[in-house]
Protein backbone atom coordinates (compact mmCIF):
# COMPACT_ATOMS: atom_id res chain seq x y z
CA UNK A 1 0.00 0.00 0.00
CA UNK A 2 1.84 3.46 -0.81
CA UNK A 3 0.14 6.95 -0.20
CA UNK A 4 -1.09 8.97 -3.32
CA UNK A 5 2.51 10.80 -3.18
CA UNK A 6 3.99 7.53 -3.20
CA UNK A 7 4.92 6.85 0.22
CA UNK A 8 4.84 3.15 1.69
CA UNK A 9 2.38 3.01 4.47
CA UNK A 10 2.53 1.39 7.58
CA UNK A 11 -0.20 -1.77 7.15
CA UNK A 12 -0.39 -3.73 9.90
CA UNK A 13 1.52 -4.26 13.71
CA UNK A 14 1.88 -7.48 15.74
CA UNK A 15 3.02 -8.12 18.60
CA UNK A 16 4.78 -12.04 20.26
CA UNK A 17 5.71 -12.17 23.91
CA UNK A 18 9.01 -14.52 24.82
CA UNK A 19 9.54 -15.86 28.26
CA UNK A 20 13.47 -17.48 28.49
CA UNK A 21 14.37 -19.26 31.23
CA UNK A 22 17.86 -17.87 33.00
CA UNK A 23 20.65 -20.05 32.67
CA UNK A 24 20.77 -20.38 36.59
CA UNK A 25 20.05 -18.09 39.48
CA UNK A 26 20.34 -14.43 38.90
CA UNK A 27 20.35 -11.42 41.37
CA UNK A 28 21.47 -8.22 41.54
CA UNK A 29 21.81 -5.11 44.34
CA UNK A 30 18.00 -5.04 44.43
CA UNK A 31 16.33 -7.67 42.36
CA UNK A 32 16.52 -11.54 41.41
CA UNK A 33 15.07 -13.18 39.14
CA UNK A 34 15.08 -16.80 36.87
CA UNK A 35 13.29 -15.87 33.57
CA UNK A 36 13.41 -13.02 31.27
CA UNK A 37 10.31 -11.75 28.71
CA UNK A 38 10.93 -10.05 25.39
CA UNK A 39 8.35 -8.49 23.88
CA UNK A 40 8.75 -8.46 20.27
CA UNK A 41 6.55 -6.05 17.54
CA UNK A 42 6.69 -6.61 13.87
CA UNK A 43 5.57 -3.63 11.61
CA UNK A 44 4.66 -4.43 7.44
CA UNK A 45 4.57 -2.73 4.74
CA UNK A 46 4.00 -4.74 1.17
CA UNK A 47 6.53 -7.26 1.39
CA UNK A 48 8.99 -5.50 4.24
CA UNK A 49 8.98 -6.35 7.96
CA UNK A 50 10.56 -4.67 10.27
CA UNK A 51 11.53 -6.06 13.87
CA UNK A 52 11.43 -4.10 17.40
CA UNK A 53 11.67 -5.44 21.10
CA UNK A 54 11.83 -4.62 24.63
CA UNK A 55 12.40 -6.72 27.92
CA UNK A 56 9.45 -6.22 30.02
CA UNK A 57 6.24 -7.65 31.20
CA UNK A 58 3.25 -9.24 28.57
CA UNK A 59 1.24 -6.60 29.18
CA UNK A 60 3.43 -4.68 27.39
CA UNK A 61 1.98 -6.47 24.34
CA UNK A 62 -1.66 -5.32 25.17
CA UNK A 63 -0.48 -1.63 25.02
CA UNK A 64 1.21 -2.34 21.41
CA UNK A 65 -2.08 -3.87 20.42
CA UNK A 66 -4.92 -1.11 21.80
CA UNK A 67 -2.95 1.92 22.00
CA UNK A 68 -0.62 2.14 19.66
CA UNK A 69 -1.14 0.31 16.22
CA UNK A 70 -3.94 2.50 15.28
CA UNK A 71 -1.71 5.59 15.94
CA UNK A 72 0.57 4.32 13.41
CA UNK A 73 -1.13 1.92 10.99
CA UNK A 74 -1.91 3.88 8.03
CA UNK A 75 1.27 6.66 8.26
CA UNK A 76 3.83 7.02 5.71
CA UNK A 77 6.71 4.56 6.77
CA UNK A 78 9.20 6.87 5.99
CA UNK A 79 7.77 9.44 8.58
CA UNK A 80 9.11 7.58 12.00
CA UNK A 81 9.36 10.78 14.08
CA UNK A 82 6.11 11.48 13.48
CA UNK A 83 4.88 8.16 14.56
CA UNK A 84 6.87 8.77 17.70
CA UNK A 85 4.85 11.72 18.38
CA UNK A 86 1.47 10.32 17.35
CA UNK A 87 2.06 7.28 19.65
CA UNK A 88 3.30 9.74 22.50
CA UNK A 89 -0.49 11.68 21.95
CA UNK A 90 -2.10 8.27 21.97
CA UNK A 91 -0.45 7.03 25.29
CA UNK A 92 -0.81 10.69 27.12
CA UNK A 93 -3.86 9.66 29.96
CA UNK A 94 -2.17 6.16 30.55
CA UNK A 95 0.98 7.16 31.17
CA UNK A 96 4.37 6.75 29.29
CA UNK A 97 7.16 5.88 32.43
CA UNK A 98 7.37 2.04 32.32
CA UNK A 99 5.74 -0.19 30.33
CA UNK A 100 3.77 2.32 28.41
CA UNK A 101 7.38 3.37 27.35
CA UNK A 102 9.00 0.27 26.44
CA UNK A 103 5.99 -0.48 24.11
CA UNK A 104 6.19 2.73 22.39
CA UNK A 105 10.40 2.17 22.64
CA UNK A 106 9.42 -1.64 20.94
CA UNK A 107 7.25 -0.06 18.01
CA UNK A 108 10.10 2.83 17.40
CA UNK A 109 12.68 0.21 16.84
CA UNK A 110 10.51 -1.46 14.10
CA UNK A 111 9.89 1.33 12.18
CA UNK A 112 13.42 2.17 11.96
CA UNK A 113 14.00 -1.46 11.02
CA UNK A 114 11.29 -1.24 8.19
CA UNK A 115 12.39 1.87 6.67
CA UNK A 116 15.96 0.55 6.40
CA UNK A 117 14.65 -2.48 5.00
CA UNK A 118 12.15 -0.65 2.18
CA UNK A 119 15.49 1.08 1.50
CA UNK A 120 17.78 -2.19 1.33
CA UNK A 121 20.17 -0.51 3.56
CA UNK A 122 21.79 -1.58 6.50
CA UNK A 123 20.13 0.56 9.43
CA UNK A 124 23.54 2.41 9.95
CA UNK A 125 23.60 3.73 6.36
CA UNK A 126 20.56 5.26 7.15
CA UNK A 127 20.92 7.14 10.43
CA UNK A 128 24.63 8.11 8.99
CA UNK A 129 27.67 6.43 10.54
CA UNK A 130 30.14 7.95 12.58
CA UNK A 131 32.55 4.79 13.42
CA UNK A 132 32.28 1.17 11.99
CA UNK A 133 33.16 -0.18 15.25
CA UNK A 134 31.36 0.42 18.79
CA UNK A 135 32.49 -0.80 21.92
CA UNK A 136 31.13 -3.26 23.99
CA UNK A 137 31.90 -3.84 27.76
CA UNK A 138 30.99 -7.77 29.42
CA UNK A 139 28.03 -7.72 31.69
CA UNK A 140 26.88 -10.06 34.21
CA UNK A 141 28.84 -11.05 37.48
CA UNK A 142 25.49 -11.81 39.47
CA UNK A 143 25.67 -11.60 43.30
CA UNK A 144 24.68 -15.43 43.24
CA UNK A 145 27.25 -16.63 41.39
CA UNK A 146 30.20 -18.13 43.46
CA UNK A 147 33.80 -17.55 42.65
CA UNK A 148 34.45 -20.07 39.93
CA UNK A 149 31.39 -19.11 38.25
CA UNK A 150 32.16 -15.40 38.37
CA UNK A 151 35.38 -16.50 37.67
CA UNK A 152 34.60 -18.46 34.39
CA UNK A 153 32.54 -15.55 33.06
CA UNK A 154 34.67 -12.66 33.10
CA UNK A 155 37.64 -14.62 31.67
CA UNK A 156 35.04 -15.89 28.59
CA UNK A 157 34.24 -12.27 28.14
CA UNK A 158 38.33 -11.14 28.22
CA UNK A 159 40.37 -14.05 27.13
CA UNK A 160 37.79 -16.05 25.07
CA UNK A 161 35.76 -12.82 23.06
CA UNK A 162 39.03 -10.72 23.61
CA UNK A 163 36.71 -7.68 25.64
CA UNK A 164 38.84 -5.65 27.63
CA UNK A 165 36.04 -4.17 29.84
CA UNK A 166 34.19 -5.92 32.35
CA UNK A 167 31.53 -5.70 34.81
CA UNK A 168 29.98 -7.23 37.87
CA UNK A 169 26.92 -6.61 40.42
CA UNK A 170 27.78 -5.35 43.86
CA UNK A 171 25.33 -4.01 46.66
CA UNK A 172 24.21 -7.61 47.68
CA UNK A 173 20.86 -7.83 49.69
CA UNK A 174 20.07 -4.18 49.61
CA UNK A 175 24.18 -3.16 50.30
CA UNK A 176 23.87 -5.71 53.17
CA UNK A 177 26.66 -7.32 52.58
CA UNK A 178 29.77 -5.11 52.34
CA UNK A 179 32.41 -7.57 52.66
CA UNK A 180 31.41 -10.13 50.36
CA UNK A 181 30.98 -7.20 47.93
CA UNK A 182 34.74 -6.05 48.78
CA UNK A 183 36.01 -10.02 47.97
CA UNK A 184 33.96 -10.11 44.85
CA UNK A 185 35.66 -7.35 43.52
CA UNK A 186 39.21 -8.30 44.37
CA UNK A 187 38.64 -11.67 42.74
CA UNK A 188 37.23 -10.10 39.44
CA UNK A 189 40.46 -8.23 39.26
CA UNK A 190 42.40 -11.38 39.94
CA UNK A 191 40.33 -13.23 37.34
CA UNK A 192 40.51 -10.02 34.49
CA UNK A 193 44.28 -8.97 35.59
CA UNK A 194 45.68 -5.24 35.37
CA UNK A 195 45.36 -4.54 31.62
CA UNK A 196 41.30 -4.99 31.75
CA UNK A 197 38.92 -2.29 32.67
CA UNK A 198 36.56 -3.16 35.46
CA UNK A 199 33.52 -1.74 36.28
CA UNK A 200 30.58 -2.35 39.08
CA UNK A 201 26.98 -1.83 39.00
CA UNK A 202 25.22 -1.71 42.77
CA UNK A 203 21.18 -0.99 41.00
CA UNK A 204 20.99 1.68 43.65
CA UNK A 205 21.89 -0.72 46.52
CA UNK A 206 23.63 1.85 49.14
CA UNK A 207 22.92 4.78 50.69
CA UNK A 208 25.14 7.78 49.81
CA UNK A 209 27.58 7.67 52.68
CA UNK A 210 27.84 3.84 51.87
CA UNK A 211 28.83 4.13 48.58
CA UNK A 212 31.72 6.17 49.06
CA UNK A 213 32.76 3.88 51.37
CA UNK A 214 33.11 1.32 49.42
CA UNK A 215 34.42 3.32 46.88
CA UNK A 216 37.84 3.31 48.56
CA UNK A 217 37.76 -0.39 48.19
CA UNK A 218 37.01 0.08 44.64
CA UNK A 219 39.58 2.73 43.60
CA UNK A 220 42.05 0.38 45.18
CA UNK A 221 41.25 -2.34 42.64
CA UNK A 222 41.40 0.14 39.80
CA UNK A 223 37.30 0.30 39.22
CA UNK A 224 36.52 2.91 36.56
CA UNK A 225 33.22 2.65 36.47
CA UNK A 226 30.57 2.55 39.08
CA UNK A 227 26.80 2.31 38.39
CA UNK A 228 23.90 3.49 39.94
CA UNK A 229 25.31 3.59 43.66
CA UNK A 230 22.05 4.94 44.91
CA UNK A 231 18.86 5.15 43.27
CA UNK A 232 18.43 7.03 39.85
CA UNK A 233 16.20 8.78 41.34
CA UNK A 234 18.42 10.58 44.21
CA UNK A 235 20.02 13.09 41.73
CA UNK A 236 21.37 14.68 44.31
CA UNK A 237 23.06 12.07 45.90
CA UNK A 238 24.62 10.99 42.53
CA UNK A 239 25.85 14.13 41.89
CA UNK A 240 27.36 13.87 45.83
CA UNK A 241 28.92 10.64 45.51
CA UNK A 242 30.26 11.70 42.07
CA UNK A 243 32.22 14.80 43.30
CA UNK A 244 33.69 12.63 46.34
CA UNK A 245 35.32 9.36 44.33
CA UNK A 246 37.49 8.61 41.22
CA UNK A 247 36.07 6.43 39.17
CA UNK A 248 33.37 7.53 36.82
CA UNK A 249 29.77 7.50 38.18
CA UNK A 250 26.74 6.55 35.70
CA UNK A 251 23.35 6.08 35.38
CA UNK A 252 20.35 6.90 33.28
CA UNK A 253 18.57 3.10 32.23
CA UNK A 254 15.50 3.98 34.31
CA UNK A 255 15.41 7.18 32.02
CA UNK A 256 11.82 6.39 29.96
CA UNK A 257 11.67 10.27 28.67
CA UNK A 258 13.68 12.97 27.07
CA UNK A 259 13.32 15.30 30.39
CA UNK A 260 14.23 12.65 32.69
CA UNK A 261 17.91 12.62 30.85
CA UNK A 262 17.68 16.48 31.00
CA UNK A 263 17.66 16.88 34.90
CA UNK A 264 20.30 14.18 35.40
CA UNK A 265 22.52 16.11 33.20
CA UNK A 266 21.23 19.80 34.92
CA UNK A 267 21.90 18.16 38.68
CA UNK A 268 25.58 17.11 37.50
CA UNK A 269 24.67 13.61 38.24
CA UNK A 270 26.75 11.20 35.78
CA UNK A 271 30.06 11.52 34.14
CA UNK A 272 28.98 9.09 31.35
CA UNK A 273 24.80 9.03 30.88
CA UNK A 274 23.37 5.83 30.21
CA UNK A 275 20.16 5.47 28.06
CA UNK A 276 18.40 2.63 26.98
CA UNK A 277 16.61 2.44 23.72
CA UNK A 278 13.97 -0.56 24.50
CA UNK A 279 12.71 2.09 27.30
CA UNK A 280 13.51 5.73 26.47
CA UNK A 281 11.45 5.87 23.55
CA UNK A 282 13.06 3.95 20.85
CA UNK A 283 15.85 5.15 18.38
CA UNK A 284 14.16 8.03 17.89
CA UNK A 285 14.74 9.30 21.47
CA UNK A 286 17.67 7.59 22.52
CA UNK A 287 19.79 9.51 19.66
CA UNK A 288 18.20 12.64 21.11
CA UNK A 289 19.40 11.34 24.39
CA UNK A 290 22.53 10.87 22.70
CA UNK A 291 22.39 14.75 22.09
CA UNK A 292 22.13 16.15 25.08
CA UNK A 293 24.89 14.30 26.80
CA UNK A 294 26.71 15.75 23.73
CA UNK A 295 25.41 19.09 24.41
CA UNK A 296 26.45 18.81 28.37
CA UNK A 297 30.40 17.32 27.23
CA UNK A 298 29.56 13.84 28.45
CA UNK A 299 29.58 10.48 26.31
CA UNK A 300 26.35 8.48 26.24
CA UNK A 301 26.11 4.75 27.40
CA UNK A 302 23.93 1.82 25.94
CA UNK A 303 22.55 0.14 28.48
CA UNK A 304 21.36 -3.84 27.94
CA UNK A 305 20.06 -5.10 24.62
CA UNK A 306 22.85 -4.54 22.29
CA UNK A 307 21.96 -5.50 18.93
CA UNK A 308 18.83 -3.26 18.96
CA UNK A 309 21.65 -0.68 19.90
CA UNK A 310 24.54 -1.61 17.72
CA UNK A 311 23.11 0.97 14.39
CA UNK A 312 22.44 3.75 16.45
CA UNK A 313 25.51 3.34 18.41
CA UNK A 314 27.60 3.49 15.48
CA UNK A 315 25.70 7.27 14.39
CA UNK A 316 26.88 8.69 17.37
CA UNK A 317 30.17 10.98 18.24
CA UNK A 318 29.67 10.36 21.88
CA UNK A 319 29.65 6.65 22.24
CA UNK A 320 31.58 5.39 24.77
CA UNK A 321 30.49 1.73 24.46
CA UNK A 322 27.67 -0.63 24.51
CA UNK A 323 26.36 -3.21 27.56
CA UNK A 324 27.03 -7.10 26.15
CA UNK A 325 24.85 -8.04 29.25
CA UNK A 326 25.07 -11.81 29.70
CA UNK A 327 20.90 -12.19 29.42
CA UNK A 328 20.09 -10.50 26.45
CA UNK A 329 23.20 -11.72 24.87
CA UNK A 330 21.96 -15.20 25.43
CA UNK A 331 18.40 -14.42 24.49
CA UNK A 332 19.48 -12.63 21.38
CA UNK A 333 21.10 -15.15 19.80
CA UNK A 334 18.81 -17.93 20.37
CA UNK A 335 15.43 -15.66 19.12
CA UNK A 336 17.46 -13.96 16.09
CA UNK A 337 19.40 -14.59 13.24
CA UNK A 338 22.04 -12.42 12.51
CA UNK A 339 23.28 -11.69 15.62
CA UNK A 340 26.85 -9.79 15.98
CA UNK A 341 29.80 -11.01 17.59
CA UNK A 342 32.73 -9.07 19.50
CA UNK A 343 36.05 -9.14 17.90
CA UNK A 344 39.03 -7.38 19.75
CA UNK A 345 36.19 -5.43 22.21
CA UNK A 346 33.84 -4.11 19.24
CA UNK A 347 30.85 -5.25 17.20
CA UNK A 348 30.45 -4.06 13.63
CA UNK A 349 27.14 -3.04 12.70
CA UNK A 350 25.70 -3.54 9.19
CA UNK A 351 29.83 -4.92 7.87
CA UNK A 352 27.63 -7.96 6.16
CA UNK A 353 25.07 -5.34 4.14
CA UNK A 354 21.97 -6.64 5.39
CA UNK A 355 19.37 -4.18 5.43
CA UNK A 356 17.93 -2.56 8.61
CA UNK A 357 19.52 -3.87 12.31
CA UNK A 358 20.27 -7.22 10.32
CA UNK A 359 17.97 -9.48 12.77
CA UNK A 360 15.59 -11.79 11.57
CA UNK A 361 13.35 -13.82 14.26
CA UNK A 362 14.13 -17.91 13.95
CA UNK A 363 10.67 -19.10 14.46
CA UNK A 364 12.10 -22.60 15.11
CA UNK A 365 14.39 -21.75 17.81
CA UNK A 366 12.10 -19.02 18.75
CA UNK A 367 8.84 -21.00 19.06
CA UNK A 368 9.06 -22.97 22.38
CA UNK A 369 9.45 -19.82 24.74
CA UNK A 370 6.59 -18.26 23.09
CA UNK A 371 3.85 -17.43 25.95
CA UNK A 372 1.32 -15.13 23.49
Amino acid sequence: MTAPWGDPLVEGVTTAVYTVPTDGPEADGTLAWNSTTLVLVSVRSGDATGLGWTYGAPATADVVAGQLAPAVTGRSAWDVPGAQEAMGRAVRNAGRPGLIAGAVSAVDIALWDLKARLLDLPLVQLLGACRQDVPVYGSGGFTTYDDAQQDRQLRGWTEELGIPRAKIKIGEAWGKAEERDRHRITRARKSIGDGVELYVDANGAYTRKQAVRIARHLDAEGVTWFEEPVSSDDLAGLAQIRAAVAMDVAAGEYGYTLPYFGHMLAAGAVDCLQADATRCGGITVWLRAAALAEAAGLELSGHCAPHAHAHAAAAVPNMRHLEWFHDHTRIEALLFDGTLGPAAGSVRPGADGSPGHGLTLNAERADPYRVR
